[in-house]
């Protein structure tokens, strides 16, 4: 007999940012994402840390796309950030690099970590 138990852990959340980016400004938005906006995003004291990482299959579109995957400690902690800072700091990338991307965002909660 087998018995699966389903528990409601209190594991952390990531929120994951995937942006397809015009190869026009690739390497300027790259420097400006490593070197600004992660670092930024990381000072509002919400995330634990970040990975960035490149998507290896080809977009239809055309250019780069990348995924950046911060994580947080709970649900409460991310819905602080999305009142207190997301706008402003998505703004900043709107006006810096106007028509030349998208961005979906993800919320993913762990479920195990090996």
């Amino acid at each position: 007999m087998c018995l699966i138990y389903e528990f409601e852990f209190d594991l952390m959340l990531i929120y994951n940012v995937t942006t397809n980016i015009e190869a026009s400004v690739h390497d300027e938005w790259l420097q400006w994402m490593q070197e600004t906006h992660i670092p930024d995003v990381l000072a509002t004291g919400k995330f634990l840390n970040a990975k960035m990482s490149k998507v290896l299959v080809e977009e239809e579109m055309g250019g780069f796309t990348y995924s950046v995957q911060f994580t947080t400690v709970d649900k409460e902690t991310l819905q602080k950030y999305y009142s207190e800072d997301a706008t402003r700091l998505q703004e900043v990338a709107l006006n810096r690099f106007p028509n030349k991307f998208v961005s979906f965002r993800t919320e993913l909660k762990v479920i195990s970590e090996h």
